[in-house]
Parts: structure tokens; sequence; C-alpha cells
């Protein structure tokens, strides 16, 4: 009896370590409530598959979040790191701007410097620690070719041929991601879901688009909703606060360079010098902890 219950207890202690070894840290971040699940792949080599990234983001059965974020291995010269950028659908994007913010933070916790740049596909990044838990990142160079989106076909990106309830004459943008940007009168009469779900599902965006809903106050002021890819009403977006801005000087509603931009859970600065953007706002911890192996939150 005592050698098969050495023998069980052996089973599960070697079952519990594999487990162990299994389970990946992770902190969890926000910038104005855009919520971030951040992992180190600097040393821990194993790869996300998107069926991951998807039960990760999800509340119900993971950790919950808008986006997964990884931390990897730079391959650029004067780069502190790469990040990577998933979606809650499990895709790759290029750019998110508050993520950017998040992760800037955490590796100048980690160096000890004020400034830094990192790796992503969407180029190379320069961050600034503006305060204790604030951070600036430049964004850009802003582009308005319609190749770069991509759109299944050629028109043209300063009056987008697409509209929905109030959103009309919207102005195509790529900042590493793509957005339409649409001024109307009242942010406040705007259902976002009614209104922007169409033109972010529309044909000439084959891989969806983020739109995004501006309200010029005044010269310096905009008020702002986005509807993001891969279809939800986001918080705050940092590139959709970029561009907003960029697209009032663009279009001739205002000259000046100098933006505060609110959004659903608060304000962002934006400045615009050419066609680069400095973007400044908050980050904050959310919590930390492990995520175990597939097998272990697997409810498929």
């Amino acid at each position: 009896m005592d050698d098969i219950l050495n023998s069980e207890r052996l089973h599960v202690r070697h079952a519990l370590e594999a487990i162990d070894s299994a389970e990946r840290p992770f902190v969890k971040m926000h910038g104005l409530r855009n919520h971030f699940v951040i992992f180190d792949r600097r040393i821990d080599r194993r790869a996300f598959r998107r069926a991951d990234i998807v039960r990760i983001c999800d509340p119900r059965i993971g950790v919950g979040g808008d986006q997964v974020l990884t931390i990897e291995p730079p391959s650029l010269a004067g780069a502190a790191a790469a990040m990577r950028i998933f979606n809650i659908d499990g895709r790759e994007v290029s750019a998110c701007g508050n993520a950017t913010r998040c992760v800037a933070h955490l590796l100048m916790e980690e160096t000890g410097a004020n400034t830094l740049a990192f790796e992503t596909k969407g180029g190379l990044l320069k961050c600034r620690r503006t305060g204790a838990m604030e951070v600036s990142v430049a964004l850009g160079p802003i582009g308005w070719n319609w190749r770069d989106f991509p759109l299944s076909h050629e028109v043209d990106v300063a009056d987008l041929p697409v509209e929905s309830g109030s959103l009309r004459h919207g102005m195509g943008l790529w900042i590493g991601n793509p957005h339409a940007v649409f001024f109307v009168d009242s942010l406040a009469d705007i259902n976002l879901a009614r209104d922007a779900a169409p033109i972010h599902d529309s044909p000439l965006f084959p891989e969806g688009v983020n739109v995004s809903v501006a309200e010029l106050v005044d010269a310096s002021t905009i008020r702002l909703a986005v509807w993001e890819r891969p279809g939800i009403a986001t918080q705050a977006c940092g590139t959709g606060a970029c561009v907003a801005a960029f697209a009032a000087r663009r279009k001739g509603l205002t000259t000046s360079e100098r933006f505060t931009v609110h959004l659903p859970a608060g304000p962002l600065s934006v400045e615009i010098h050419d066609t680069m953007a400095v973007m400044s706002g908050p980050v904050a911890y959310c919590c930390w902890g492990v995520v175990a192996a597939e097998t272990v939150y697997d409810f498929d």
C-alpha cells in the first residue's frame, strides 16, 4: 500500500512541476482603461498561438484585456527591446499608442532611463518619461496613401466614399494602423455601435479599420470616440487621438499644433509636428500573475 501511495504522490508531484514549468508570468497595465496583458519573451521564447491570445483576453476564462503585448529581443540598433501587439481576436497589429506608453514605462523602470526607443512592426518608437506614471511617445509618420491600409481599391482618402448615419466625408490615415476619421457637430448625438460598425465592416477595408469619430470643441480641444478593430468601442485610443488632431489640421479646421483629446476614460495630450505626433498620457498597473498551460485553461 505504501508503494502505491508513494507512486501516486510522485505522479502528483510531477504533474504539479509540469504545471509550474508551464506557467507564464504577466503584468497587466492600462493606459486610460485601455487594458494590456504583457509578457516578457526575451528569455522565455515560447510562442503564443492565436487561440492562446483569445483565451488570455477573454475575462471569462482568462486574464481579460484589450490586447496581449509581448516584449521581445530587439533586432534594430539603438532599441532597448521590441514589442509585438495582438488584438483580442489573436491578430497581430503594428501600432497602439497606449500600449507603447505602458511597455515604455516598464522598460524605463527596468533600465532606469528616462528616454528610450523600442522596436515595433510600425518602426522604432522614441519614448520619454514625463512624470512618475506618465509617458510620451512619438508616433508616425502619419500617411494617407491608399495602399498603406490596405484598401480594396484606390479611392480619395481625403474624402472616403463610405458613410453611415451622420458619419460622412471621412479621412483615411495610417499611423502604423488604419483609421477612418469623421468629424461631427456633436459626439453626444452619435451611437458608435450603430454608426461606426458598418464602416468598420465595409468591403473597402478588407482587414477592417479603426473608426475615429471626433468633435472639434475649439481650436485645440477634441472630443473623440473610437470603434476599434476587430469591432469594439474602446475607452481610449492613443493612435486615434493622434490622427484626429492631425486630420483637424489637414482638413483646415484649425491651425493649432497642440491638442487636448478627451476620450471616454480621460484626456491625452497630442502635439503635431509636420507628419509626426507626440502623444502623452498616464499609465497604471492593474495586477501581476501567471497564466497556466493551455491544458489547464482550455475549456473548448
